[in-house]
């Protein structure tokens, strides 16, 4: 797209100073340099800076395209559709070269993403799938359905429920997923799901709530207080003298939420425990709280690593070289199936934290 005439200039120079106010955050030269040879510009589109994972998503794919030689204009949409998409237009108009999106809301981007196409732009979906457009190269993210298998063979190890089918004692769980606008929502579910449906069924894992459905248990934009605020209301309604044994928790903000609404009601005391809290993302605030002995579990996903393959992905598109992918089959956002590279998570408890620190993603003293 060109802008060519004085009122389009005069126009594209307003959106750019109400982008401002939106958190734009253009680094490596001059906003308005063209985009030309190897120092070509990168378009970055993070979803949020509310939770420190897309912080650091953001920073580290900056730094290793500018360490490859390109330019980048990041950008957090603040968790509002509406910014993200006049992001991203701005970022069209002028001529990034390649665009990383992790969507605010995956099924909100089709008509920008057409006017991307148009422009000869290409487009990697970042972690979160993008929907309903066949405007979308690549998909760089974690085995998602794995993480959700990791979440539940956690609680199912912890309660010692064994195989499913055998006898034992019945254990109280809550269930909850994340934001219903996010793809990912789905794939953790699911993940989660296949391991814990046959207790669920066997009455083994009890929900005394009854919402064992995706749709009752979401949390809009993964928002604590909104979990927080949920799990006050499942256990003022439906436990009374009735403990709660586990909480199914796909990401730690969300964890942290659900830990205040148990304490609140008198959990972490001597003679009532906290229940067994799974979580996603390794954030620091969670880790401490796994090593105080309140959240249980969480997934860990090196980020880095995920920046260092988008990375690769955007430079060989860029260059006209084969792009690795490990998954050509099950990523289908209902217009095409999108090519993948998926990276595989791992389980951390109070056993092996260290291994975060082994790994460089936190220092010894983080974690004190």
């Amino acid at each position: 797209m060109r802008i060519r005439t004085p009122a389009a200039l005069l126009a594209a120079g307003l959106l750019a100073a109400s982008l401002t106010a939106c958190g734009q955050e253009a680094r490596g030269g001059s906003r308005y340099e063209p985009d030309t040879g190897k120092g070509t510009t990168i378009g970055l589109a993070m979803p949020t800076k509310a939770s420190e994972r897309w912080i650091a998503d953001g920073e580290n794919m900056a730094e290793q395209f500018e360490k490859a030689g390109y330019r980048t204009d990041l950008q957090y949409g603040d968790d509002k559709v509406e910014n993200q998409i006049a992001q991203l237009e701005n970022m069209i108009t002028k001529g990034r070269s390649l665009l990383v999106v992790a969507a605010i809301d995956g099924s909100a981007l089709t008509e920008v993403l057409r006017r991307a196409h148009d422009a000869g732009i290409p487009v990697i979906s970042y972690d979160r799938l993008i929907l309903g457009t066949e405007h979308v190269d690549y998909y760089a993210s974690f085995d998602n359905e794995r993480v959700g298998r990791l979440q539940a063979q956690y609680i199912v190890k912890k309660l010692r429920l064994g195989k499913p089918g055998e006898g034992g004692d019945p254990y109280h769980i809550e269930l909850f997923a994340g934001s219903p606008d996010d793809n990912n929502t789905r794939y953790f579910w699911n993940g989660a799901m296949s391991v814990l449906r046959p207790y669920l069924n066997s009455g083994r894992l009890v929900v005394r709530s009854k919402q064992t459905r995706m749709n009752q248990a979401t949390t809009l934009r993964w928002d604590g207080g909104t979990a927080q605020k949920r799990m006050d209301d499942l256990i003022s309604k439906n436990y009374g003298s009735a403990r709660v044994d586990a909480v199914l928790s796909p990401y730690d903000g969300i964890s942290i939420g659900v830990i205040s609404a148990l304490k609140s009601a008198g959990y972490g005391t001597k003679g009532r425990p906290l229940p067994v809290i799974t979580g996603q993302d390794a954030e620091l605030a969670s880790v401490k709280s796994i090593i105080r002995g309140e959240q249980t579990q969480t997934v860990f996903k090196d980020t880095r690593k995920l920046a260092a393959r988008t990375v690769a992905m955007g430079d060989a598109v860029l260059n006209d070289k084969k792009v690795r992918v490990n998954n050509t089959t099950d990523y289908d956002n209902g217009k095409k199936t999108v090519p993948a590279y998926l990276l595989d998570p791992v389980s951390v408890d109070r056993t092996n934290t260290r291994l975060l620190v082994d790994e460089g993603y936190f220092t010894a003293g983080q974690l004190k």
